[in-house]
């Protein structure tokens, strides 16, 4: 995995791929949790979603990069 990508001229973090698939994937899970109601178990669902987030970014980072 290349550390910068070149798109237009501009240098972006590597990492910046693995941060719209974790966005992609956290989307994909919060309409399934918000479809099945599923939130109503949870206390506080914005941190919930964060630390989710961070979870799967994290994932991915370290097995993928």
């Amino acid at each position: 995995m290349p550390r910068e990508i070149a798109v237009g001229g501009i240098l972006f973090p590597g990492l910046l791929v693995w941060f719209v698939l974790s966005l992609a994937l956290l989307l994909v899970f919060d309409w399934l949790v918000g479809r099945f109601g599923l939130y109503r178990f949870v206390w506080h669902p914005a941190l919930f979603r964060l630390a989710f987030f961070v979870c799967i970014f994290g994932s991915l980072a370290l097995l993928l990069y």
